[in-house]
């Protein structure tokens, strides 16, 4: 998964999200300061939370809590903890699984250490996750957190799956997304949405509304995949077309070639990996799969913001509205 930077342009106009950011520092700081032995395993759990990222995963929590309060619970902070330390384990497992060599621009756990420190300490943050969960002591919430982490393994299986099948549908695709990015967002709003009151209903929404935020998100992810800049996303670029993965991106311009052409895609693959990136990017371009990979993302985005504004809700909805504001900003 790509990791974005703030830009300038995100600090001068998203002053509450950023207001977020700093009311979260506290509780993430405790997380990445924590104490422990053998320190070989806590280290690398400092050193992933302290290369930064957006926190948007915990903002959300927050965002979607000032929604029906305005001062935060304790409860509230320790989910905003929990789901950020759940996020990391993610990335600590995905990128051996992905053999990923930079993570936020730095090198990845298992490079820095190796593939057992970063399983073991992966491990470890999953095992905080649930003492901060248990600390909270909402059985809904428990509940919930436990559903979306199951859909996520689903959605990680899914996707290593795919990578050995010759055609993968677009519905396949974005429901493996859903399973994969878009539950982790849901699970965040809704249970900030729980914790500060909000009927099921409205705590329901505001999960479809994270699903919507997380589907145009991994679909943007695919894109700065292939067309962003290294500089911008934290890694290289062209991952996903050098591993040949069935992203949206892909399908869109395979489902859209001659016979011949595919002839020649699979034959690209013999040369060296700048050429095969600067051809399969030209046709991504050719066939409009880069176009509608970029539609499909707004459509997902404008259905998270019909969302927000049939909301009923009484509190500050400026929060969640820079979060989609910034997500929706992404330089492409």
């Amino acid at each position: 998964m790509v990791c974005y930077f703030w830009t300038e342009e995100h600090n001068q106009i998203l002053q509450k999200l950023k207001q977020l950011l700093t009311d979260l520092e506290p509780a993430i700081a405790d997380v990445i300061n924590q104490p422990g032995s053998p320190r070989a395993v806590y280290e690398p759990i400092s050193y992933i939370l302290s290369l930064g990222g957006k926190r948007i995963r915990p903002a959300m929590v927050l965002a979607a809590y000032k929604l029906y309060k305005d001062e935060y619970s304790p409860e509230v902070m320790q989910v905003a903890q929990a789901v950020e330390m759940f996020h990391n384990f993610t990335l600590l497992h995905d990128d051996i699984m992905d053999n990923s060599p930079l993570r936020r621009g730095q090198e990845t756990v298992h490079i820095k250490w190796d593939d057992a420190t970063a399983i073991l300490s992966g491990d470890l943050l999953q095992i905080e996750v649930y003492e901060k969960l248990a600390e909270v002591g909402n059985v809904e919430i428990l509940k919930l957190f436990n559903a979306m982490a199951r859909e996520l393994c689903e959605g990680q299986m899914n996707d290593m799956q795919f990578e050995q099948m010759g055609v993968v549908s677009n519905a396949d695709y974005l429901e493996m997304i859903r399973q994969k990015t878009a539950v982790l967002l849901g699970f965040s709003l809704q249970a900030g949405a729980i914790l500060g009151g909000a009927s099921s209903s409205e705590a329901q929404k505001l999960y479809d509304l994270g699903i919507s935020i997380g589907l145009s998100f991994q679909l943007m992810d695919d894109y700065l995949d292939s067309f962003g800049e290294t500089a911008k996303v934290g890694k290289r670029i062209g991952g996903d077309i050098l591993e040949k993965k069935k992203t949206y991106l892909w399908n869109e311009m395979w489902n859209n070639l001659n016979a011949e052409t595919k002839s020649e895609v699979m034959t690209i693959y013999s040369h060296p990996e700048q050429e095969i990136i600067t051809f399969i990017k030209s046709k991504m371009d050719e066939t409009g799969a880069k176009v509608s990979t970029l539609q499909k993302a707004e459509e997902y985005s404008e259905k998270s913001s019909d969302v927000l504004r049939d909301l009923n809700s009484k509190g500050d909805k400026e929060y969640l509205e820079q979060i989609l504001e910034m997500l929706a900003s992404r330089e492409s």
